[in-house]
């Protein structure tokens, strides 16, 4: 109840009702300060600060209070109580516009800090709802949907194509294509055949297949994926506010000048005004608001932050950590390369009857040809006696060809010859990290296409420009070793960890901060969520990638543009350098306000005047970072 009842008067609605009231004791109190005639608010039969006061001044007590209680040591003393202190002070000696003024500036503070802090959490609810609510088991002949809780290890199950495997398991029946960029992040889907292992989550492209289970419930690969998002998650400590880092030594500090103002002066005005400019609004919303004018300022640059901890943590990076498929690449195939092994076929030629081969097949590699013969506006022709091998490869009749299309392994059993110049440029395309369709009329091998995934254009000066500003680059993926490196040699990375699970990529980032760098992550598929979530400061390609990735991560690019990351860091390191000159803009406000106090030059009405002051410098000079250039 107590609970609900100071959110409720923590909330906006109601802080603008105190900050209204307030307004309406203001001008009584400038008639007063300044020789006037006091200025009564006919309509109200009490002070209107005292609607301020209770509102906004409930919740920090309560939150003083909650951390008196339970905050170990010295974090017990926090700058909610500081402010709570000169609230009692200036309601006691019937100063109650000065009690209102502090109470509702944390307030603002709060709420400026709230707006900057608060971070979705849907993504781990949409990564559980991947897991498949039911299974296909075969028992007694007989097939069987049970709901996937229910399966259990050594149980038969049948996957047909485009269903979700709903368990780790070993196929011991049928071949496939299966497309596990959940959990590897491989842009190809990954031909299977019997003895092989599938993981849970992962989607069975073509054939039909029957698999064994291994791993089952809460063992299942889907699932360990689900609780590493969920610790590292729990791992990730709220921003301790930068008042409270100093409340510690200014509590005492200020109760003390207090003290001896009093001692020394005789005077009870004196030591309250003291505490009133003690107060360190200004402190409080010298974060909040720097990093509420960041975030706009990356907004409109297509960056969106959901923390401001991620600010202020990215300029303490010294090592970023990529991922490949969707991050320095665009995640899609396109052909590469084209060679003949046949004079009388021309490159032209060769696309035009692969892809005319291929229009009837379901395979990515085939429809990637096809899109890409479709888009060079290559003529197709009509193919007939389609067949195809699930995982291996096609034959078709085209313009009254025999054709096969499809994986060494496929042609070999077909008997093809391949000669040295097959061999030789399909071992060029494997270093390269590419995959190959081969083509073969008859018995002879007349042709290959090679298929990449598309590197970003401004990857590479990404990487130069990091590099420039002495931060370390580290390539994490689920790629194949040879892929890797030849991406990784494109853009300039030097330091490549391929063939890695998710499991892998957290381990990767958990090495490189047991080795004290401060780590970013940069990812946007699922299987990346664990080691966004684990990083330093994490960041997900917000157009293409994942919904599951852009919710792990506390910084999305909305375009997709590499370029925005050493952008990003500048403008961290900018926010960093805004808070420090407001924090010591607020401190030395402060210090004069407390001189002055003592000089009894300000009461404490003038005191808050003059903090309050302090405090819409904060909020100038934070404006000032959202114009500033970065490019």
């Amino acid at each position: 109840m107590l609970k609900r009842l100071n959110d409720f008067l923590a909330g906006l609605p109601m802080t603008i009702v105190a900050g209204v009231f307030l307004l309406l004791d203001i001008v009584p109190h400038f008639m007063e300060e300044f020789g006037g005639v006091p200025v009564q608010i006919s309509f109200l039969p009490f002070d209107p600060a005292w609607v301020t006061i209770v509102i906004s001044g409930i919740p920090l007590l309560y939150l003083a209070i909650w951390r008196m209680i339970h905050n170990p040591g010295i974090s017990k003393i926090s700058s909610a109580l500081l402010i709570c202190i000169a609230m009692f002070a200036a309601i006691s000696i019937g100063d109650l516009f000065a009690a209102g003024e502090v109470v509702f500036i944390m307030a603002i503070g709060a709420l400026l800090e709230e707006a900057t802090t608060n971070r979705a959490k849907k993504g781990l609810k949409k990564l559980i709802s991947l897991a498949p609510a039911k299974g296909r088991r075969l028992k007694d002949g007989k097939e069987e949907l049970i709901p996937a809780e229910e399966i259990r290890q050594g149980d038969i199950l049948r996957i047909f194509p485009g269903e979700t495997v709903p368990v780790d398991g070993t196929i011991i029946s049928g071949e496939t294509s299966v497309d596990q960029s959940i959990m590897t992040g491989e842009s190809l889907p990954v031909d299977k055949g019997v003895g092989e292992e599938v993981f849970c989550g992962t989607i069975n492209r073509l054939g039909s297949i029957d698999i064994s289970a291994t791993k089952v419930g809460e063992n299942s690969s889907l699932q360990k994926l689900i609780r590493m998002v969920q610790e590292a998650e729990n791992k990730q400590a709220p921003m301790q506010r930068i008042a409270d880092r100093v409340a510690s030594w200014l509590v005492p500090v200020a109760l003390l000048i207090a003290i001896l103002a009093y001692v020394f002066t005789g005077n009870l005005v004196t030591a309250v005004t003291v505490l009133v400019v003690f107060c360190p609004c200004a402190l409080v919303l010298a974060t909040p608001t720097a990093i509420m004018a960041a975030i706009g300022q990356a907004t409109k640059h297509g960056v969106m932050i959901k923390s401001g901890e991620a600010l202020e943590k990215m300029g303490k990076v010294d090592t970023i950590a990529f991922d490949k498929t969707g991050t320095l690449t665009y995640g899609r195939l396109d052909v590469s390369d084209m060679i003949s092994f046949d004079a009388a076929i021309s490159e032209t030629d060769l696309l035009s009857l692969t892809a005319s081969a291929e229009a009837k097949s379901e395979h990515p590699l085939g429809k990637a040809v096809v899109a890409y013969a479709k888009a060079k506006e290559v003529p197709m022709m009509e193919s007939t006696a389609f067949r195809m091998t699930a995982g291996k490869g096609i034959f078709a009749e085209v313009d009254n060809r025999r054709l096969l299309c499809g994986s060494e392994k496929f042609l070999t059993e077909h008997e093809v010859s391949m000669d040295d110049r097959v061999q030789s440029a399909l071992e060029r395309f494997r270093t390269q990290g590419k995959a190959s369709i081969l083509i073969a009329e008859g018995s002879k091998c007349i042709g290959v296409i090679a298929l990449s995934d598309v590197l970003r254009p401004e990857a590479k000066d990404m990487v130069s420009r990091l590099s420039d500003m002495h931060t370390r680059t580290v390539l994490l993926t689920g790629d194949h070793q040879k892929t890797a490196d030849y991406f990784a040699q494109q853009v300039g990375i030097s330091e490549v960890r391929a063939e890695l699970l998710p499991e892998e990529k957290v381990q990767g980032i958990e090495k490189l901060q047991a080795e004290h760098h401060k780590v970013c992550m940069i990812g946007d598929g699922v299987n990346d969520a664990p080691a966004l979530k684990t990083a330093d400061v994490s960041v997900a390609m917000g157009s293409m990638g994942s919904d599951i990735a852009i919710d792990a991560a506390e910084v999305a690019l909305m375009s997709d543009d590499l370029s925005k990351i050493p952008y990003l860091k500048r403008l961290s390191n900018a926010t960093v350098q805004t808070i420090k000159a407001s924090i010591a803009l607020s401190m030395c406000i402060n210090f004069a306000a407390i001189v002055l106090s003592l000089m009894e030059v300000l009461t404490p009405t003038t005191g808050a005047l003059v903090h309050n002051a302090g405090s819409c410098f904060v909020v100038l000079i934070a404006a000032l970072l959202y114009d500033r250039k970065f490019e």
